[in-house]
C-alpha cells in the first residue's frame, strides 16, 4: 500500500466536503432519483437498484449501489443471457449520462467512497492486479475520477489507466479534485460513454475486463484465469476478504495444482 504522508486536506477537509456535497446532492436530486427509479421499474422490471461488492480503500470489500441498466432475461435453462442481450435502451441512456451512478451518493455518505478518486473496479479485475497498482487504492474510490474524465471510451491501455490512478493517489489536492469534478461534467456533455465492453470491442484498444486482457496477451494461463474468477466469486459471496489475501490464495492454488501434476 501507499505509505506517503497525507495532507490536512486529504485527512480532514476532503471527507467533510464528501459528506456535505453528497447530502446536498441527494436532497436536490431527489426528484431525478424518483423519476429514474420509476422509469427503471417500468422498463426493466424488478428492483431498479442493485448492489455489487467491490474492493475499496486498502482492499476492503463494500456494497456499491447503482441503478440497473440491464434486464434479468434468462435462457430456457434459467441462466442469465449475455450482457449485450440484456442491456436495455433505457440502460444505455443511464450509462451514457452517468445517471446509473447516482445511488453511489449513499456510498459516499457511508464513507465507502469519495466524490473524487480512482473508480472502484470489479473484484475479478483486482484479483489479478500487480502489487504496484494497489498504491492507487490507499485512498477511497471515487464517484468520479481520472477514468471518468480521461478514459470514457476505453481508448487507453490498462497500464495508462493504472498510472493515472496511481498519480492521483500519490498527490491528493483540492485543486486536482476540483479539476476532475468539473472535467466530469465536460466529458458527459461531450457524450462519451463511461466505458463498456461494446466500446472496448469497437475501439479495439484494450479488453474491458483486466483478466481478459491478461489472457489475450498470454500473461496468464487459462487455468489461472478460471481460478481467479472463481476466487472473485468466493470473495463477493463472503464479503470480507481483501485483495492481498485472495491474490495470495490464487498463487497458492496454482502452486498446489502444479505440485499435484508432477
Amino acid at each position: 500500500m501507499n505509505n506517503r504522508k497525507r495532507s490536512f486536506y486529504e485527512v480532514v477537509i476532503k471527507r467533510f466536503f464528501d459528506f456535505f456535497i453528497a447530502l446536498v446532492a441527494i436532497l436536490v436530486l431527489s426528484p431525478i432519483f424518483l423519476i429514474v427509479y420509476l422509469l427503471s421499474l417500468l422498463f426493466l422490471g424488478g428492483n431498479p437498484i442493485f448492489k455489487q461488492y467491490r474492493p475499496g480503500r486498502n482492499g476492503k470489500v463494500f456494497p456499491l449501489y447503482k441503478f440497473r441498466s440491464m434486464t434479468n432475461k434468462k435462457d430456457a435453462e434459467g441462466n442469465l443471457l449475455p450482457d449485450a442481450e440484456r442491456l436495455h435502451w433505457w440502460g444505455k441512456i443511464l450509462r451514457k449520462t452517468s445517471l446509473d451512478e447516482l445511488p453511489q451518493l449513499f456510498n459516499i455518505l457511508r464513507g465507502d467512497m469519495s466524490i473524487v478518486g480512482p473508480r472502484p473496479r470489479l473484484i475479478k479485475d483486482m484479483v489479478f492486479y500487480p502489487e504496484y497498482v494497489m498504491s492507487a487504492y490507499s485512498v477511497r474510490p471515487g464517484l468520479t475520477g481520472p477514468a471518468q474524465v480521461y478514459d470514457r471510451k476505453s481508448e487507453l491501455s490498462w497500464e495508462s489507466v493504472f498510472q493515472r490512478d496511481i498519480e492521483y493517489a500519490n498527490k491528493v489536492t483540492f485543486w486536482n479534485d476540483l479539476k476532475l469534478f468539473i472535467g466530469t461534467f465536460t466529458a458527459v456533455l461531450k457524450g462519451g460513454s463511461a466505458g463498456g465492453s461494446a466500446d472496448a470491442e469497437k475501439n479495439n484498444k484494450r479488453e474491458y475486463y483486466y483478466p481478459d486482457q491478461l489472457l489475450k496477451d498470454k500473461k496468464i494461463t487459462k487455468s489461472q484465469y478460471t481460478r481467479g474468477l472463481e476466487l472473485a466469486k468466493e470473495v463477493s459471496a463472503k464479503k470480507r476478504k481483501g485483495r492481498i489475501e485472495y491474490q495470495a490464495d490464487l498463487q497458492a492454488k496454482e502452486e498446489d495444482k502444479e505440485n499435484d501434476n508432477k
